[in-house]
């Protein structure tokens, strides 16, 4: 991504804010998603792009500032008996190899042998 204007910026960022907010809304509120995940994580990663370039154009609002959605009322609750651990959006190989070291580690295991 090449260095944007404070002014393009700004305006990207309300832009990539006003989208991830709806489809947010769409895939946890109305389960009725208009895009795929690959596009919606394309779209955040721009985001968060954007806002590490310009920190003081970050916005309350934003879905790099909070963590998921409230849940439909039809999901029932369940307690996971181990926790879940993400692959972080692995977009590839190296993304892949990383999040395994960074699991190996998080559960003590040597990553020499």
């Amino acid at each position: 991504m090449t260095p944007a204007s404070s002014d393009d910026a700004a305006a990207r960022i309300a832009a990539l804010i006003a989208a991830l907010n709806d489809h947010a809304y769409r895939y946890h509120v109305l389960d009725a998603p208009v895009i795929g995940d690959t596009q919606y994580d394309d779209m955040l990663r721009d985001l968060e792009a954007l806002e590490a370039e310009h920190p003081e154009l970050a916005q309350p609002d934003s879905p790099t500032q909070r963590i998921g959605a409230a849940p439909l009322q039809g999901f029932r609750q369940m307690a996971h008996p181990v926790p879940m651990q993400s692959l972080a959006n692995a977009r590839g190989g190296d993304e892949l190899v990383g999040w395994g070291r960074r699991i190996r580690r998080y559960l003590g295991h040597d990553l020499d042998g």
